[in-house]
């Protein structure tokens, strides 16, 4: 992982979306740090859109249609969510300038939800942004049972129906192996990006 970039407070939204466009994105050292770098990984996280998998299990909850899904209708609250601590990280990357500048990316269409919601309450959820033909996976929670999870395979569903051609998921976990995710060399990781921002793709 590099750091191409010298640290800063602020993340103009153009100056995000070029850097998206070449393959950098922001991170934060933690939650209350005011300052923001730039990151490029030798080895990408991917999720194949034509080799996405879901386990059965996870199909069989699908089916129980859990949770209402809504996109784009609480990006605040979605954010807000992801950047809170849980049982499995005692802080988060998510800090202020990032917030800022990603409800700003919200506000110009470029940043978008998927929602898992239950009795009016927001149980799950994900972030990302859209350039061209890709899909950037920034972060997601769940506040009920693979609320992310479900979300996560709607995404998938909603990127492949509207013409989307990469889902970048930035690294790759366990979890996100369990459904396809690869680690990519970062020359292929680029050729891809290149081909995906060749055309247009509406969320």
């Amino acid at each position: 992982m590099t750091r191409p970039f010298a640290p800063g407070y602020r993340i103009p939204p153009d100056l995000l979306l070029r850097a998206y466009a070449t393959g950098v994105f922001p991170m934060a050292e933690h939650a209350d740090d005011p300052e923001v770098f730039w990151v490029r990984p030798e080895a990408r996280g991917v999720i194949p859109l034509d080799k996405f998998h879901v386990p059965r299990s996870l199909k069989k909850f699908i089916r129980q249609e859990p949770y209402e899904i809504r996109y784009d209708s609480d990006f605040s609250g979605v954010i807000a969510a992801c950047a809170e601590p849980g049982a499995d990280r005692q802080d988060t990357w998510i800090n202020a300038p990032i917030r800022e500048a990603y409800t700003a990316l919200f506000e110009r269409g470029h940043c978008h939800t998927v929602e898992a919601w239950r009795e009016g309450r927001l149980a799950g959820g994900l972030y990302g942004v859209t350039l061209g033909r890709a899909f950037f996976g920034e972060s997601m929670f769940s506040r009920e049972a693979n609320a992310s999870k479900v979300c996560l395979v709607h995404l998938v569903d909603r990127l492949n129906a509207r013409g989307f051609v990469l889902l970048d998921t930035q690294f790759t976990t366990p979890h996100l192996k369990r459904f396809g995710a690869v680690d990519v060399p970062r020359r292929r990781y680029e050729r891809l990006l290149a081909e995906a921002l060749e055309g247009e793709a509406v969320f």
